[in-house]
């Protein structure tokens, strides 16, 4: 009796064990090593909650996973060195946000899961296969910005009732550009609003941008969601004020450094988020076949502070339907 009692004790204790036995074989006498890719600086990203969310899910740094954090502080040409170092350190998972960042993993590597925070079309940027299915080793999450561009135009509308034209910022460097670009323009054509575009590369450019735009005489400015932009909310915002310009943004963090309005998913959340694809990467999930998450929710930030300072009036209704105002 006492025999068979250990062998049903030993048996189930072998069955509750195996899937981590198991797991440990794929890595054996080490911790898993997560390489974090972030084109901001460690205080403009959302770092610090993609680690809380992990914690949450069980993986403390330090004790059970070890974090490879690299910060290109805005400056896209280091991503791809930076992806590369992440390659060498043998990474078992990188993660990294926005358009340049997983197109810098995605060079560095074709086999290491890669999951990619709020990219605005992984699909049209050639990322993934599809949203249901990736097929390759790239899977995480979206922001829909590509998709967002008419309801981002009626809201800026709605602000400035008297916009007939707009000027789009983009940055040369985000292939996510000229897909989202082309999206604004069709959907301010069928608005009647007439539309031109300027580059920036650089924190200089910016300032070049806009001397460019006194010139084409523009009643508000769009500027795209990228690293550079975000890290130069406030520059953009100073600029647009001093231009007297109305701006527009699909990143909250945008409106947070002053812009006029924003309209798009919250990235915040999206690092959140993040850490649950490398949970479920890490108890064996294929990237090829977790399908890419939308955001079930967009958020409109207005900073009221900022419109008062333009001398504009948001109506009541505009207010209301905020998510949020910046006084």
């Amino acid at each position: 009796m006492n025999n068979r009692r250990k062998l049903v004790v030993v048996l189930g204790a072998g069955a509750i064990g195996a899937p981590l036995f198991a797991h440990a074989q794929q890595q054996p006498g080490k911790i898993p090593r997560v390489g974090f890719l972030e084109p901001l600086g460690r205080d403009f990203g959302d770092y610090r909650a993609f680690l809380a969310s992990l914690r949450e899910l069980g993986h403390v740094e330090g004790q059970n996973i070890a974090i490879e954090a690299r910060f290109a502080d805005g400056k896209s040409e280091l991503l791809p060195a930076l992806a590369e170092e992440l390659v060498k350190l043998k990474a078992d998972i990188i993660v990294t946000q926005s358009t340049p960042g997983v197109r810098a993993a995605q060079r560095a590597t074709t086999t290491i899961p890669i999951v990619m925070i709020a990219i605005g079309d992984p699909v049209g940027s050639g990322l993934v296969k599809s949203l249901a299915r990736p097929g390759g080793n790239i899977t995480g999450l979206s922001n829909i910005a590509t998709d967002i561009s008419p309801k981002m135009l009626e809201l800026l509308k709605a602000a400035v009732p008297k916009l007939s034209r707009i000027t789009v910022m983009v940055n040369p460097a985000n292939a996510n550009h000229a897909i989202t670009l082309k999206n604004i323009q069709a959907a301010a054509e069928q608005i009647s609003l007439k539309t031109s575009p300027v580059e920036a590369r650089t924190p200089g450019d910016i300032e070049s941008a806009f001397a460019a735009m006194a010139r084409q005489r523009p009643d508000a400015v769009v500027v795209l969601g990228d690293p550079l932009f975000r890290l130069q909310a406030r520059q953009i915002a100073e600029l647009a004020l001093r231009y007297k310009l109305p701006s527009a943004s699909s990143n909250r963090g945008m409106a947070e450094g002053g812009v006029l309005l924003s309209y798009g998913a919250n990235i915040t959340d999206s690092y959140r988020r993040a850490a649950s694809y490398v949970d479920k990467i890490l108890k064996g999930a294929k990237p090829a076949e977790l399908p890419v998450e939308q955001p079930t929710k967009l958020e409109l930030v207005i900073n009221r502070k900022t419109a008062k300072a333009l001398g504009i009036t948001i109506s009541k209704e505009l207010l209301f339907r905020a998510d949020e105002v910046i006084e």
